[in-house]
């Protein structure tokens, strides 16, 4: 008789910051009846995906085996965690559970894909439990910088896993509930947990990390000093720092205006569910416009440096009638994301040139961090003994920290990138196997996967430029060719046009080539593109793309 088995699978957000996704299966190997924890994105980058809108995991491995999945689960609202609801459902089709804040999200993001919204639940708290095949999980709420995040207890055949979802210990959040240490004894009291797969965004920051409540004094005097505008941007889904900055800005007589449609939905949405309460009155633009410039503030978005956002156009002078001046002050009060960097700097010297004043978080004086520093996460683990810890939601680096800590707190623990499968059945985490794993892209509307060639190819354009040759049969055996260039530079060597240069070699080349060459069309283009790339190497240092197109008469 085979054993039954407790696996678990990441997809996405192990060896990566963003893009989460988490399988847990039980049963017998290969029956296993699964669930999925968080279905989210990540963002790209002009260096690896020009021109993509999202990146989600692919998570093919599941689809195929979708009749074994019960359903899938959302810890919180992050993008990074619901942004592939919308795109991704379609490919499993199963029960979707959240709390009410987080379900709220989720329903707008499958309206906004023309999906029915009827296969949301909305889940209270711990200790209502939701049954799913072999699994029986529940919501424990943890602080966060998103309102009602959560971890799950999830308790199966095989023992308790806590999946700790993002998280930090703030017993003062201004928004959202607070860091319960009891209601985690008792979670441990309760049933011996088997296994942690734990946040490790943070495990090289040393200190004890410090609550939103810390930020009011230092924002309501740096605001209350500022002597034009003042605008402050953050992530629009941090409700609490949003109430933060608003009540510094109330205090130093300034009104108050939103500018953004990600952080306006995250307010309303926050006021429509209930977990915003006392926020200061808000005014249109247009009323905004009316108020002197040492009695405003702006909340806006673009904290990472996107292009499109407020901050951004801001940056490059008008929007919505406003502009930034010589004697404003700006502030960044977030963190910056790795990779996003140079969008951020950009802004910044832009704003700089204006002789706007730049603040960003300056050591931690303006911002405090989602989730939970090594101490912290020392702390939970202590709280909740587990027998083994799996650490996640972080790149390689901070998996690999994260095991130290708790291997030398004598805790079991293992690394496991995407695409590793663990095996929590016995004492200590075991792999079992390894799946094959990737990414799919938002290119458009279109879902293209990692291995269809597209990005890859745009990004060769990028880099190298591109050559189309145009071969027109007409009354010779193979046409004049031409050349166009795109991306390149238009002379080579001695200020001769390239383009002509190549016609005339590629002209020699197919007074040269036998009939069977010019009668084959793979054997044509293999060659044509091999001469245009000599040539171009040749005359300015680069090997483009060559696109070849041959266009034959057709016998009547």
């Amino acid at each position: 008789m085979t054993k039954d088995r407790l696996i678990y699978l990441p997809l996405g957000g192990a060896g990566e910051i963003g893009m989460n996704a988490y399988v847990y299966g039980y049963g017998a190997p290969g029956k296993e009846r699964l669930i999925l924890v968080d279905l989210g994105v990540t963002f790209p980058d002009m260096d690896t995906a020009p021109g993509v809108e999202v990146i989600m995991p692919d998570i093919s491995w599941l689809e195929e085996r979708a009749d074994r999945l019960e359903a899938i689960f959302i810890t919180h609202a992050h993008e990074d965690h619901i942004g592939a609801l919308g795109l991704l459902w379609p490919k499993l089709k199963k029960p979707v559970y959240a709390r009410r804040f987080t379900a709220t999200i989720g329903r707008l993001k499958l309206e906004e894909e023309g999906l029915p919204v009827d296969m949301l639940t909305t889940v209270e708290a711990r200790p209502a439990t939701v049954e799913a095949g072999p699994f029986r999980v529940q919501y424990v709420p943890v602080s966060h910088s998103i309102p009602e995040s959560a971890a799950l207890i999830i308790d199966t055949p095989a023992g308790r896993i806590v999946h700790s979802g993002d998280f930090k210990i703030d017993r003062s959040p201004v928004v959202g509930e607070p860091w319960d240490d009891a209601l985690w004894a008792a979670v441990a009291a309760e049933k011996p947990v088997k296994a942690l797969m734990c946040d490790s965004t943070n495990v090289f920051s040393t200190h004890e990390g410090r609550s939103e409540a810390t930020l009011a004094g230092p924002l309501t005097e740096l605001i209350s000093k500022a002597p034009g505008m003042f605008v402050a941007t953050t992530f629009g889904s941090n409700v609490a720092r949003l109430k933060t900055l608003a009540e510094a800005a109330r205090a130093a007589d300034r009104t108050i205006c939103v500018l953004g449609r990600s952080m306006k939905r995250m307010l309303s949405v926050s006021d429509e569910t209930g977990v915003l309460q006392g926020f200061p009155r808000v005014v249109s633009p247009d009323e905004a416009l009316e108020v002197p410039r040492r009695n405003l503030m702006l909340l806006v978005t673009g904290s990472q440096g996107e292009r499109r956002a407020a901050s951004a156009a801001l940056s490059r002078g008008k929007y919505l009638g406003f502009e930034m001046r010589e004697g404003d002050s700006f502030l960044f009060s977030s963190r910056t994301i790795p990779g996003n960097e140079r969008g951020v700097i950009r802004i910044w010297n832009a704003y700089s040139e204006m002789g706007v004043t730049v603040h960003d978080d300056e050591g931690g004086l303006y911002h405090v961090s989602g989730h939970a520093n090594r101490p912290d996460l020392e702390h939970f683990h202590r709280t909740i003994l587990p027998d083994m810890l799996v650490p996640m939601h972080g790149e390689h680096r901070h998996l690999a920290e994260h095991v130290r800590v708790a291997t030398e707190a004598g805790i079991a623990a293992q690394v496991a990138v995407n695409g590793t499968m663990l095996d929590l059945s016995g004492e200590v985490p075991v792999v079992a196997e390894y799946v094959e794993t990737g990414r799919l892209y938002l290119d458009g509307t279109a879902l293209i996967g990692a291995l269809d060639g597209v990005v890859r190819d745009r990004i060769r354009m990028a880099l190298n430029g591109l050559v189309t040759v145009i071969l027109d049969e007409n009354d010779q055996p193979m046409g004049e060719p031409w050349v166009e260039l795109m991306g390149l530079t238009d002379k080579g060597k001695g200020g001769r046009l390239l383009n002509e240069t190549m016609e005339a070699d590629l002209a020699d080349y197919l007074e040269r080539a036998g009939r069977k060459v010019l009668k084959n069309d793979d054997k044509l283009d293999e060659e044509i593109r091999k001469v245009v790339r000599q040539i171009a190497m040749e005359e300015i240092g680069k090997k483009p793309e060559v696109t070849v197109v041959v266009s034959r008469l057709v016998a009547e």
